[in-house]
């Protein structure tokens, strides 16, 4: 067995069917992306920042 079985699957998610989209639906989806990358940034900042942290406290 391999330790990637034990872990769960990630789901992938299949793209938007971009075509049955009115223009205005469009721009909401993108709007809502925009809100998720900040999201996404913001943990990322935050995982940085624990990591540099901890690299920090076993330096000394």
């Amino acid at each position: 067995m391999d330790i990637d079985d034990l872990e769960p699957r990630k789901p992938v998610l299949a793209p938007l069917d971009l075509e049955k989209m009115s223009v205005e639906e469009l721009k909401d989806y993108i709007a809502k992306m925009e809100q998720e990358i900040i999201r996404v940034q913001a943990a990322i900042s935050a995982k940085e920042t624990h990591r540099n942290s901890a690299e920090n406290v076993f330096k000394t």
